[in-house]
C-alpha cells in the first residue's frame, strides 16, 4: 500500500528537502504542467530519490487563494519534496530544477503529518498509485514568523492552536506541516513554515459555507471565520502570507 511505503521510508531516517520553483517568463498553466510532468519529473526520478512528490500550479489547479499576493510579485509555481538519506547529496536534484526553472529556493524541513488521506471524514484512505494525480486541489502556503514572536511561541501556536482549530472547522483531506530547519540554497526567502493542504474540490476553497463546514448556517460560518482569523492573526502577519494552488502528484512513496 502507498502509505506503508511512506512509513517505511521515514523509519530509515530520511531527510526531507523542499524546493520552491519560479517559472520562466511566458509559461501558461498548461505549459507549466507539461514541463513538470514530461521534463522535470522523469529526470528527478532517474536520480533515484528515497521519496518524491510535487505540487504544481497547472491547468487543473486554477483556483483563487483566500489571500492573493500583490499583482507585481512573482509567485512560485512548483513545490518539490525530496527525501534523501542525507541532504549533502542534493546537487544533482538542484541541477535539474535550475535547468528548467527561472529560480529555486531550497529548505531542509521537519515534516509533521497532522492529517493524512483517510484520517478524517473528508477523505477515504489513499487508493491511487504513485504518479497519478491526487484528487482535489492542494494549497501550498508559505509562513513567516513575526519578528516580535519567539520561535518557541510561534511553533506552539501553529501546532498547538492553529492546527486543531482549523482541523475542527475546515474540510481538509490532508494537512502536512513542514517546519523549516534552515535554507539550503543561497538567497532563499526567509520563511519558517511550508504548509500542504488538500481540499476535496475548488468549490470547497471558494464557497465560505463549504470552506468553514457551515452547511448553510450563516451564523456558524461567521463564527468559524472569526475564530479562524483570531487564531491566524495571533501568529502570522496576513500581509506576508503567500499561497498558491496546485495539482499534487505523489511520485515515489
Amino acid at each position: 500500500m502507498p502509505g506503508h511505503a511512506r512509513f517505511a521510508c521515514q523509519s530509515r531516517g530520511m531527510e526531507k528537502l523542499q524546493y520552491l520553483c519560479w517559472p520562466r517568463i511566458g509559461l501558461d498553466p498548461p505549459e507549466r504542467g507539461t514541463l513538470v510532468r514530461d521534463a522535470i519529473v522523469p529526470k528527478l526520478l532517474a536520480l533515484r530519490p528515497a521519496g518524491l512528490s510535487i505540487q504544481v500550479d497547472d491547468a487543473d489547479a486554477q483556483v483563487p487563494v483566500p489571500m492573493p499576493p500583490p499583482d507585481d510579485e512573482p509567485q512560485p509555481f512548483l513545490l518539490v519534496s525530496i527525501w534523501l538519506d542525507r541532504y549533502d547529496d542534493r546537487a544533482p536534484y538542484e541541477a535539474v530544477l535550475n535547468a528548467e526553472c527561472d529560480e529555486i529556493a531550497g529548505y531542509l524541513v521537519t515534516e509533521s503529518m497532522y492529517t493524512d488521506y483517510g484520517g478524517n471524514r473528508h477523505s477515504g484512505p489513499r487508493n491511487w498509485a504513485d504518479g497519478e494525480r491526487s484528487p482535489g486541489v492542494v494549497m501550498v502556503t508559505l509562513l513567516r514568523r513575526p519578528a516580535t514572536m519567539s520561535s518557541e511561541d510561534w511553533i506552539a501556536h501553529w501546532h498547538g492552536v492553529q492546527s486543531p482549530v482549523s482541523e475542527s472547522m475546515q474540510p481538509r483531506m490532508r494537512y502536512v506541516r513542514n517546519a523549516v530547519a534552515r535554507p539550503i540554497t543561497a538567497g532563499a526567502p526567509p520563511i519558517e513554515g511550508i504548509v500542504e493542504e488538500a481540499w476535496p474540490s475548488p468549490e470547497h476553497m471558494t464557497d465560505p459555507m463549504l470552506f468553514y463546514c457551515a452547511d448553510g448556517d450563516a451564523d456558524l460560518m461567521r463564527s468559524n471565520l472569526s475564530a479562524m482569523l483570531d487564531s491566524v492573526t495571533a501568529f502570522l502577519d496576513l500581509a506576508e502570507l503567500r499561497s498558491f494552488t496546485t495539482s499534487e502528484y505523489l511520485l515515489k512513496t
